[in-house]
């Protein structure tokens, strides 16, 4: 059964409409012919996922989000995403968006990356943002 978690680390924050998320997010894996196993993901702090961007990575940079995909060739979907509440709020402010919509872009985001889309080049990228606005459309 597939099972989507989302908890907190190092943050004090509430997600609204964990069902209807989970539900959403579910519904963009079958649209791409993939069904999720097992996916948690984690809210944090910019300080919390900069330490693992650092770590993983090694790169010194603030991000809104880093994924771990545990999938290893299974055509279930498993892994974590880590999201930074603060970065989500700032890039929010930025793009004139309100919270919600931003963090719905960062959580089918993540997603996406798990379902093979990358977002390196900027053809990548532009392939990205058409994906993220064809799933931000899935939700009701």
């Amino acid at each position: 059964m597939a099972t989507i978690d989302f908890i907190t680390e190092k943050i004090s924050f509430h997600l609204s409409n964990p069902h209807k998320i989970s539900r959403w997010l579910k519904r963009v894996g079958v649209n791409e012919g993939r069904k999720i196993d097992s996916l948690t993901y984690i809210f944090c702090s910019d300080k919390f996922l900069l330490e693992l961007n650092q770590q993983y990575l090694q790169h010194n940079t603030l991000t809104d989000i880093l994924s771990f995909d545990y999938s290893e060739g299974n055509e279930n979907i498993q892994g974590e995403i880590y999201i930074s509440i603060p970065r989500v709020k700032e890039n929010a402010r930025k793009y004139s968006q309100s919270f919600e919509s931003e963090l719905r872009r960062v959580l089918v985001h993540g997603l996406l990356h798990f379902l093979g889309y990358r977002d390196k080049s900027p053809s990548e990228k532009a392939q990205m943002r058409i994906k993220e606005e064809a799933c931000l459309s899935l939700w009701k």
